[in-house]
């Protein structure tokens, strides 16, 4: 938990807008580190941040660059995400009070903790309760403005999905993937590439020597936005890496670490922390038929009951269930095909349908029981093991491009809105 709240407590200081108020009240004892627009960010702000991350590498303060890199490293992302916050606000993006008490509600059941117990730990993290509910709504707008930026500007076609299986280039497996980044300006001389890769070569004898953990140089030396992190990318299949990383770890070992690697944003050292293959994929599907009595203004629930009783009492003294279904089901989706749903995954036909199979045997007929829309009879016909793992790797190709889409869209996005927004950096 309390890894959670210096998370969140970052976020605060990354996301929290400054109302004109508290902007006022404080700047007479605070100064301001960057004007962004219209708004601005206050020393104290930073140094929230700041502080936070100390607190959170503590024991490993020896990780951290020295504090002037680390400042300019948060305050530029303390201004990208207000520049986030401030599109969102100006598109509409709203985040409602229920939504954010059931964000609330979510993230204490997670922590196996009541929300009582959830305020007291952040009080002794030192977080009011005000702050956190007011991190999670704008760590919520910003998420749904990225979320409104990749559905307006990234679609995958069927014919992309083809392209990409038929040429046999969506690789098996995932990875766990470390990186550490040394970046270099747009049109760099050529003395500031050479400086660059003396840099990341003196990184990777480091790392080669044992005398420095990867994710420690990652936290002190990259230039990469995930390098507080370690520079972790976490676990990805390889259509999700760019196309320069995923070549590259491809044929390393496990704990081994690449060469330096020029990229389009500076040299690379990448690390495979770990792999894992692709199993088998295989769902249980059902076979059923369906008979439903629908409530309207004229048949109460009552009525649909003893009328779906009624019907169950003709099944189980022989009657055909297709024949009774065509005649008299109010399902338009089975009527026609006597009932028959086909085959399809347990709660396709949602949570009561799939219980009730649950609980029956093949060509067992449930107990009549009640939805929204009435009163239903359901009999198992059967079940069968599918496999599904063309489907999985058309859905999961699918998926890696739109991924890969996403992350190239929104990243034009944020450097589109970083040149375009007036930012005026004032560290000392």
């Amino acid at each position: 938990m309390t890894r959670l709240i210096l998370f969140l407590a970052f976020a605060l200081a990354c996301l929290g807008a400054v109302s004109p108020l508290r902007a006022a009240n404080t700047e007479r004892l605070d100064h301001i580190v960057a004007v962004v627009e219209e708004d601005v960010i206050l020393r104290s702000e930073l140094d929230l941040a700041l502080n936070t991350i100390y607190a959170q590498y503590a024991d490993r303060l020896g990780q951290l660059p020295p504090r002037s890199i680390l400042e300019r490293q948060v305050l530029e992302r303390l201004v990208l995400l207000r520049l986030q916050l401030q599109r969102a606000e100006s598109a509409g993006i709203r985040v409602s009070d229920s939504e954010v008490e059931q964000a609330i509600a979510r993230i204490a059941e997670q922590n196996r903790m009541s929300i009582e117990q959830m305020r007291a730990q952040l009080a002794r993290d030192g977080m009011s309760f005000d702050e956190f509910r007011r991190t999670l709504r704008d760590e919520m707008i910003a998420q749904r403005l990225r979320q409104s930026v990749i559905q307006s500007r990234v679609t995958v076609s069927d014919t992309e999905i083809d392209l990409l299986l038929a040429g046999n280039s969506l690789q098996r497996g995932q990875v766990h993937v470390g990186m550490i980044l040394v970046g270099l300006p747009d049109g760099a001389s050529s003395e500031q590439i050479e400086l660059a890769r003396s840099k990341i070569e003196g990184i990777r004898d480091l790392l080669m020597r044992g005398e420095m953990e990867f994710s420690a140089a990652a936290i002190r030396y990259s230039d990469a936005p995930n390098a507080l992190e370690g520079g972790d990318l976490g676990w990805r299949s390889f259509d999700e890496l760019p196309p320069i990383i995923a070549n590259a770890v491809q044929g390393l070992q496990v704990g081994a670490i690449t060469a330096p690697i020029r990229g389009p944003n500076g040299f690379v050292l990448l690390k495979l922390l770990d792999r894992r293959e692709d199993a088998q994929q295989t769902v249980t599907e059902y076979h059923a038929r369906h008979l439903l009595v629908r409530k309207t203004d004229l048949i109460d629930s009552g009525e649909a009951r003893r009328r779906i009783e009624e019907l169950r009492a003709r099944i189980l003294a022989g009657e055909d269930f297709a024949e009774l279904a065509r005649e008299h089901s109010d399902d338009d989706l089975t009527a026609s095909n006597g009932g028959d749903m086909g085959w399809f995954q347990l709660y396709a036909w949602g949570n009561g349908v799939g219980e009730t199979l649950l609980r029956l045997k093949d060509g067992e007929l449930s107990e009549p029981f009640e939805s929204d829309m009435g009163w239903h009879l359901i009999q198992r016909l059967g079940t069968r093991e599918q496999d599904v793992t063309e489907e999985v790797l058309r859905n999961r190709a699918r998926e890696m491009i739109g991924k890969r889409k996403a992350e190239e869209e929104y990243q034009r996005f944020l450097r589109q809105l970083r040149e375009e927004s007036y930012v005026d950096l004032r560290l000392g």
